[in-house]
């Protein structure tokens, strides 16, 4: 954490890459100089597991698949975020942040 920042967390179904079972996370983070401070100040995590099934043969993840996480992603700027998950409104949102 003193040379990166982690910033978002994207959990995939198992069995997507490889046999059933076998977990996936894509993290995605940006290089820092090396700070004494820690540069994450906020992960955002996109939960894609539930009620989702994938399988190498087949149902293949799809982009189409993750047109919904590109969009809360923002990537032209990800100071924009906004979470879909709210406990009390929308516990099935899949995006949401934690600090650290």
């Amino acid at each position: 954490m003193e040379t990166t920042d982690l910033h978002t967390i994207l959990r995939l179904p198992t069995g997507v890459f490889y046999a059933q079972g076998v977990k996936a996370n894509v993290i995605f983070f940006d290089n820092k100089p090396a700070s004494k401070d820690p540069w994450t100040k906020e992960i955002w995590v996109y939960d894609y597991r539930t009620n989702i099934h994938h399988t190498l043969k087949k149902n293949p993840l799809k982009l189409d698949d993750l047109k919904n996480f590109i969009s809360c992603n923002n990537p032209a700027n990800r100071f924009k975020r906004k979470e879909t998950f709210n406990a009390e409104t929308n516990p099935e949102g899949r995006w949401r942040k934690f600090t650290y």
